[in-house]
């Protein structure tokens, strides 16, 4: 299967597919000047953006700019797996495990978050070939079929349209000998073009008066009196409130690097199927899908049928997010060779698009809020992979913070505590190979690796085995 993988991987662009559009905006001008502002955002990924948006919906006459390292979406907003949830805590067991007095109105909030994410959506036209067809989760094995049975008695608490699949029922959903069982939360939640909704909600935001900036890194920034400067190559913004938008890119302010690692995540993108490859799978209803796996893999289809099958982790030394770490097909090979395993039908099917995305991992695997400079700087990041839409109430929140304004959200444990501490390098580079090995071979090989991700998990990651 590896030699396989090898030849589905010869003519693969290692980059991203969503970003591989012909539609994609061109770059906005740098920062050359010194400017002033009263609200600046720095990052133009989800958090930024919705920020922005919501920021000028809120108050059409307040002053706001973006700068960007980059160009917008470039990061993780761009290389997503992007299946919608309505949850904002990574999950309802994550929610549970973290905020179990919380959880009634993070359901309702999370509820209420996808419905004016949908709004949005229409109300400003965007084109993000949008499917609501619902979020499937596969069991693999008994241990699996436990998992999905504990957590449809949450989906049922908390009154989402969740059904139960048995092993018959589930093979008539998708064709794989993996699976055996399936929990299909059927209403809010489906899959989307992530880059195509990024570039929608800029030019939203730029019709609602945003200035935006681009390749224009933030370097350095200080208390200048009531304001915040802060300095870029070329320029600087002096601004009355600062949302760090950054996410997993953390190299700005090392104090977020304590509490967030940037781990890749590994994403593969099929050529597009054949009438006949698509009812070989069954995948009629097109959910977006995550299996039960220790090493969890996910998979959906595009517009245009082809398969994002995603799941294989890794990192690199000092929270790198350098891209070209994964520029050749060694680092994919694996992912591959699973994708035939869970979906046979598609054993000659070649990779057009392979890539990895920054996912801000913390220990509660949730947004959470730092602050600098006395409270006019706030970063909001964190979503540990689950920030396409979580992303849009983490900046809503945000705004309320910087703002000083009370919002109900702003008394909830979330809003009010931070992740653990993590190691420092060289202890978190060693102990993430450690238990990305135990993530990869667990379920085949169990023995020392279960063990060790108990303790892991006991440090505050939810990686028990």
């Amino acid at each position: 299967m590896q030699d396989q993988a090898k030849l589905a991987l010869a003519n693969t662009k290692f980059s991203p597919f969503w970003l591989d559009n012909p539609a994609r905006p061109a770059a906005e001008a740098k920062l050359t000047t010194t400017i002033t502002t009263d609200l600046l955002i720095v990052g133009s990924g989800f958090t930024g953006l919705w920020a922005a948006v919501q920021a000028k919906e809120q108050n059409p006459d307040r002053n706001i700019v973006v700068i960007e390292a980059n160009t917008a979406a470039i990061g993780a907003s761009g290389r997503p797996g992007a299946i919608l949830s309505t949850s904002l805590m990574h999950g309802m067991e994550n929610s549970n495990r973290l905020f179990e007095k919380d959880m009634e109105e993070l359901e309702r909030l999370g509820k209420e978050n996808m419905d004016q994410f949908r709004d949005t959506i229409e109300k400003y036209n965007i084109d993000c070939d949008i499917e609501w067809t619902g979020e499937l989760t596969v069991a693999v094995g008994k241990h699996g079929i436990d998992d999905i049975e504990g957590e449809h008695e949450l989906y049922v608490k908390f009154g989402h349209d969740a059904h139960l699949l048995d092993k018959k029922q589930i093979q008539a959903e998708i064709n794989s000998p993996l699976f055996d069982g399936g929990l299909w939360s059927k209403k809010r939640s489906g899959t989307i073009n992530p880059a195509k909704m990024a570039w929608g909600l800029k030019r939203v935001a730029k019709e609602l008066g945003v200035v935006f900036y681009e390749n224009t890194p933030m370097l350095t920034s200080k208390t200048q009196g009531q304001q915040v400067v802060v300095n870029t190559p070329e320029g600087s913004v002096t601004a009355n409130k600062v949302i760090l938008a950054t996410n997993a890119f953390t190299k700005h302010k090392k104090k977020i690097s304590t509490r967030v690692a940037a781990i890749r995540d590994r994403i593969v993108m099929t050529e597009p199927l054949t009438e006949a490859q698509i009812a070989e799978l069954g995948w009629k209803n097109r959910q977006g899908i995550y299996d039960t796996r220790t090493q969890l893999n996910y998979m959906r289809l595009t517009k245009d049928n082809r398969v994002l099958f995603g799941g294989r982790l890794g990192y690199f030394y000092d929270n790198n997010t350098d891209p070209e770490h994964d520029k050749t097909p060694e680092p994919f090979i694996k992912l591959v060779g699973m994708l035939y395993k869970t979906l046979p039908a598609l054993k000659d099917i070649k990779i057009s698009h392979a890539w990895s995305g920054p996912i801000a991992l913390t220990t509660r695997m949730a947004v959470h809020y730092q602050y600098y400079h006395g409270g006019k700087m706030i970063y909001a990041g964190g979503y540990s992979g689950f920030g396409v839409t979580a992303s849009r109430f983490a900046s809503r929140v945000a705004l309320a913070i910087v703002d000083d304004v009370d919002i109900p959200e702003r008394n909830l444990e979330f809003s009010k505590t931070v992740p653990a501490w993590i190691p420092p390098e060289p202890f978190r580079w060693i102990g993430a190979k450690i238990t990305m090995y135990a993530l990869d071979t667990c379920d085949a090989k169990g023995g020392w690796r279960i063990p060790w991700l108990n303790l892991v998990d006991k440090m505050g990651f939810p990686l028990k085995p």
